[in-house]
């Protein structure tokens, strides 16, 4: 059994914290660019406020903020990070609270969920020399400080990618380098990457990044499939429903592969 997934296995049986000021122990980055920080419910430049019960908070939930500390995560949860545009419900608080929810039968989990997708951005942009990767290490970096373990990166991007061919066909390649390099930074050689194979896109190439997505192979990645899922009338957006789907279809797949870590350990 990896020491991953031994020390998640033993959280999981550990009370939830009493305030959040304790910060979490299960922690799960979010990256990527729209669509993961979250454009449910925006019409206009504004967020409608509706919350679905799927993403409202919960006390064993948290979002490390801009400010580098941990609070009780709410919706908007990338509203202080991707700030570019106006933010609305992503996947995040539907994972974490499916999370919460499979772990109660062993007593409640603390889940963290640490914000860094900025909308509009290229794959390119998220390369080892670029600022959005090493503000991603340094978040996730910090948020560990004061106890808790990385135990997933959260990944949905790729639509910015599909305007020009050759940053479709450079996509695969790119890829798999950013997971590599964040397993050598964060020092997790072994660290879950589940990734979302898109479901629209910037331009024309949208199967060529897709085709991208889904012929990675790396131990420890796995991918959900966003194609038919309901878009907003962008043609470009997830709707409120379809981005509490899909974080619903993230956390399934986080606990299938947990659960096959651990019949096989």
């Amino acid at each position: 059994m990896s020491r991953v997934l031994s020390v998640f296995i033993v959280v999981l049986l550990t009370p939830c914290l009493s305030s959040a000021t304790d910060g979490p122990k299960d922690i799960f980055i979010l990256a990527g660019q729209s669509n993961m920080a979250g454009r449910g419910g925006v019409e206009n430049g504004k967020w409608n406020g509706y919350v679905p019960p799927q993403c409202t908070p919960n006390p064993s939930i948290f979002r490390f903020n801009a400010q580098l500390k941990w609070e009780i995560a709410r919706e908007p949860l990338h509203a202080d990070i991707d700030t570019g545009k106006t933010c609305g419900i992503g996947p995040g608080m539907a994972f974490a609270n499916a999370m919460v929810a499979d772990g109660s039968e062993h007593g409640a989990v603390a889940v963290g969920l640490v914000p860094c997708a900025v909308g509009g951005t290229k794959i390119s942009e998220w390369s080892r020399e670029a600022r959005l990767y090493g503000k991603l290490v340094s978040r996730a970096n910090e948020s560990v400080k004061n106890g808790g373990t990385i135990r997933a990166v959260l990944w949905y991007q790729g639509e910015s990618d599909t305007v020009k061919k050759q940053d479709a066909k450079d996509y695969k390649q790119k890829m798999e380098k950013l997971i590599m390099n964040l397993r050598s930074d964060l020092n997790i050689p072994s660290l879950p990457v589940i990734q979302v194979a898109l479901a629209s896109g910037e331009g024309k190439f949208i199967e060529n990044v897709r085709k991208a997505q889904l012929g990675i192979n790396l131990p420890n990645v796995k991918t959900v499939d966003a194609k038919g899922l309901t878009l907003k009338t962008d043609h470009l957006h997830l709707t409120t429903t379809s981005e509490v789907q899909l974080g619903l279809k993230l956390a399934r797949v986080f606990l299938t592969w947990l659960s096959h870590e651990l019949s096989t350990s």
